[in-house]
């Protein structure tokens, strides 16, 4: 009985000294923050990119600067063969109507993918806010446009699905008046950042408590003058998601997959090694694209095999993956974005063990055979999980030159009836696999093959 008291105590002394840690507004403090568990146990998130560029739905989300900025000739055409010659972009918003949106809809798409969070675009770099913001006057959702909070209605129907829901926000804004005087000022001043960044971020913070904090456009600006660490001090140690939020790495130009949370690094981040730090490859559905485009070709997506092929392989080199989709601006997941999401779901259904709550193995990829990813059972070292991009149609069998003969106590193929595979020893110890005759071309395991491998 005494050492049971004694080790509750324990217990609770180490609760209380974890829960007064406080963190100081400088990298060092803020990196050493351990990444909140769930994040590398789900694995799979959605992302959305919607916005006033979804009335456009043309070439990409930054048609506002490439318009009158870089002056894209492309742009500057579309606009004169199509809109008067006053038309601004201001007046897009009011065709930014989602009359279709239907956010438990949405939320029950994205449960069927397999996904286990959510990340809308609350800010692009356009900076029209699709939260009522106090700071974003007669440029956000409720004041123009579909006249609602378009980010409180899915927070709600996302977490009534079961699913953990983020926030995308631009730090800065292409047209911004203050962002623009700062700008020209060298950023030796930060009205910008004081009168609309910090208020924006402590907005959605409080009001939604977001599990992710998804920042984008910091490339411009020193993190000094975003006053970054000032902002994630407060994050981690005084906000409603101190404990559970979990942020990226873009907070000032140059810090990519050096500082902050987990890496997003580039933009479709998918190396092929083990990466020592926890990533996230931000990836599209559109090859082309984050957002809705109406010029959009079928070949322009994304194939099933790819898209679990690229899941894969993030999964196995210590990353998530968070699969883009773009709405449309009525507000519906077009067809060919839900067939793609739900057939991922429909793999991982079968599969889901060898991504969720899954580690890295001592290999990622096969040392003989091509296209194989590998990881392993987050909960024992003796569970390997081998996914196989390509049925073996000559041979009938995989070589796996990282798995030895002599290690290996079973093999079974997830997704079958019988799932118990015959395997054999191969050359220098190798294991071979002999496969089952071919899968049905319908079966939920065509696009990547599982086999789950204890070892002894």
């Amino acid at each position: 009985m005494y050492i049971s008291a004694q080790t509750a105590l324990l217990g609770l002394i180490c609760v209380c000294i974890a829960g007064a840690v406080r963190y100081e507004p400088n990298w060092k403090s803020i990196d050493s923050r351990p990444l909140p568990e769930w994040f590398d146990n789900d694995k799979v998130g959605i992302f959305l990119h919607w916005g006033v560029f979804s009335v456009i739905s043309y070439k990409n989300a930054w048609f506002w600067h490439d318009w009158k900025i870089s002056k894209d000739p492309q742009m500057i055409a579309f606009m004169n063969k199509n809109y008067r010659p006053d038309f601004t972009y201001a007046d897009f918003a009011h065709k930014f109507t989602a009359e279709f949106y239907e956010p438990d809809r949405w939320a029950e798409i994205f449960k069927a993918s397999g996904a286990r969070y959510v990340v809308l675009t609350s800010k692009h770099h356009e900076g029209f806010t699709l939260w009522p913001s106090k700071v974003s006057w007669n440029w956000n959702a409720m004041d123009v446009g579909p006249n609602r909070d378009l980010v409180g209605d899915l927070a709600k129907a996302v977490r009534k699905a079961d699913l953990r829901f983020g926030l995308y926000h631009s730090l800065y804004e292409w047209f911004n008046p203050l962002y623009l005087e700062d700008q020209a000022n060298k950023w030796t001043t930060n009205r910008f950042v004081t009168q609309k960044v910090r208020p924006g971020l402590e907005e959605i913070v409080n009001a939604y408590k977001p599990d992710v904090i998804w920042s984008d456009g910091d490339w411009e600006a020193p993190d000094t003058y975003w006053n970054s660490t000032d902002f994630l001090a407060w994050l981690y140690n005084d906000s409603p998601v101190k404990d559970t939020v979990v942020t990226n790495d873009r907070w000032g130009q140059g810090l990519q997959q050096k500082h902050g949370g987990y890496y997003s690094g580039p933009d479709r981040n998918l190396p092929d090694v083990l990466q020592k730090h926890k990533y996230e490859n931000a990836m599209t559905l559109d090859k082309n694209a984050w957002t809705f485009r109406r010029e959009v070709q079928l070949s322009d997506f994304i194939t099933p095999h790819d898209l679990i092929a690229t899941l894969v392989q993030t999964v196995s080199c210590n990353g998530n993956i968070l699969v883009n989709v773009g709405p449309t601006h009525d507000g519906r997941i077009a067809p060919i974005f839900e067939q793609r999401l739900r057939e991922m779901g429909s793999w991982l259904g079968v599969n889901g063990e060898a991504i969720y709550g899954s580690k890295p193995w001592t290999h990622q990829n096969d040392t003989i055979t091509p296209h194989i990813w590998f990881t392993k059972n987050g909960k024992s070292d003796k569970t390997v999980y081998a996914s196989v991009l390509d049925w073996p149609e000559s041979t009938g069998h995989v070589v796996l030159g990282a798995v030895k003969y002599s290690t290996v106590s079973s093999v079974q193929l997830l997704g079958l009836k019988d799932p118990a595979l015959k395997f054999t020893e191969g050359k220098d110890g190798a294991t071979n696999v002999q496969f089952p005759p071919g899968v049905s071309p319908e079966s939920a395991i065509r696009f990547a093959y599982v086999l789950k491998i204890v070892l002894k």
